[in-house]
């Protein structure tokens, strides 16, 4: 379960440039659930996302993962916790492209120190789940965006992480290939993986569980 309490994030707080990204926002995650964050260019949205993947700290609230208050964790403390908990899937897919698609599979797990046997085998796994074993020596370059985009998911879930943070996941892919996605995360959530999407899709946003809205900074419905 994610807790969201009362967190707020200023920038540049007391400066002349200062800004409010979020605003006393509070809301649970339940485990396995599917939930899209949804609001206009500038409405927190990836401020949001970054503070649950521990990859920023708020200014006031508290964002606990599992029981675990990660709201202040930085440095080696934080980069564990993501390593051990937390996949992320961007719109950009951030791929290595020298690479093959198997390499940047295991990339997560050679972080975690594992033997180049284990990280094989999971990553192969990770891929047959995704339906691109047939792909895992390929260069990544030879791929569809579609293509890339469960590569990032394979990757995400190598590691074991229960929780994945999607950051506008659909926004390089046409729709079929969109609608797709989408349906990969839903198959996750029935395995009980926790996956957070940050969409500016209406239709993508419709197909989770439920859907938090906000607009400048809070909370809207």
């Amino acid at each position: 379960m994610i807790r969201i309490e009362g967190v707020t994030k200023i920038y540049n707080k007391g400066g002349a440039g200062e800004v409010k990204a979020l605003d006393d926002v509070s809301f649970t995650v339940q485990d396995g659930e599917l939930l899209a964050i949804t609001g206009e260019s500038g409405s927190g949205k990836s401020t949001l996302l970054n503070l649950i993947g521990a990859l920023d700290t708020p200014t006031q609230g508290k964002v606990i993962v599992d029981d675990k208050d990660i709201s202040h964790i930085k440095g080696e403390e934080a980069a564990a916790f993501r390593r051990h908990n937390l996949g992320f899937v961007f719109q950009g897919f951030y791929l290595e492209e020298d690479f093959s698609v198997l390499v940047n599979v295991e990339i997560p797990l050679m972080l975690q120190g594992i033997g180049k046997e284990e990280r094989r085998e999971r990553a192969l796994k990770a891929l047959e789940e995704m339906g691109l074993k047939e792909k895992a020596e390929v260069p990544v370059t030879q791929l569809s965006g579609g293509q890339k985009q469960r590569v990032c998911i394979a990757r995400a879930l190598v590691g074991g992480a229960g929780l994945i943070l999607a950051d506008e996941p659909t926004g390089n892919l046409d729709s079929q290939n969109g609608a797709a996605v989408m349906q990969i995360f839903r198959e996750l959530t029935k395995k009980g993986v926790t996956v957070i999407v940050v969409t500016h899709n209406k239709e993508h946003a419709e197909v989770c569980d439920r859907i938090i809205n906000l607009k400048d900074g809070r909370v809207t419905e």
